[in-house]
């Protein structure tokens, strides 16, 4: 049986940062977390907590949570992973199966060697060295300016929320580099704008 989709008791980074700390790799928390992390504390709740990977180091990410089941997220559909489920979606949930809750979401990312693919286009790339920071108690975390780029295309109220209140701490460069990501890929997006 496939479990409830909204059972989410999500992990806090620090937690799941703790546990792969012997893990040598390239892995972040990304989405509205990783905007947390970089303005220094929460702004508001989360729903869940997403980290990314290099998609074919998955297999060491999940076997330092024997407790957690992991199922690919897509399609309005949750299916244990396999060789093929893998194939089909970037997400994978992680199951609890003692406490009954989903607890992180990994996204399984292309990369080649040390950079980092943007997986909507690949033209769009980056040295990990590049946009992997650290928080203050050393929780790797997605530069914001990348963060804000996979906001930027649904825009919902959080995003938007994010955006604006990560604007004004940006850099010039942080800037420039995601007005040119947008142009590349949402050229009429409206952040550009601002942005500029």
């Amino acid at each position: 049986m496939v479990p409830d989709p909204e059972a989410w008791d999500p992990w806090p980074p620090r937690l799941i940062a703790d546990r792969l700390a012997e893990v040598d790799m390239s892995w972040y928390v990304a989405g509205g977390w990783a905007i947390d992390l970089f303005r220094g504390a929460p702004t508001r709740d989360h729903e869940d907590t997403e980290i990314a990977v290099p998609a074919e180091r998955f297999s060491e990410v999940a076997s330092r949570f024997p407790e957690c089941h992991f199922y690919v997220a897509g399609g309005g559909r949750q299916v244990p992973v396999s060789p093929e489920t893998l194939q089909a979606h970037h997400q994978t949930w992680a199951w609890e199966r003692r406490a009954g809750v989903w607890r992180f979401d990994v996204f399984r990312e292309p990369h080649d060697g040390g950079t980092w693919i943007y997986r909507r286009d690949q033209r769009i790339r980056r040295p990990y060295a590049d946009i992997i920071r650290r928080s203050r108690d050393g929780v790797p975390y997605l530069s914001p300016e990348v963060v804000l780029l996979f906001k930027a295309k649904a825009a919902r109220e959080k995003d938007r929320a994010d955006f604006a209140g990560t604007l004004p701490l940006l850099s010039t460069d942080e800037r420039r580099w995601l007005d040119e990501a947008l142009s590349i890929v949402h050229p009429d997006h409206p952040w550009r704008d601002h942005l500029r």
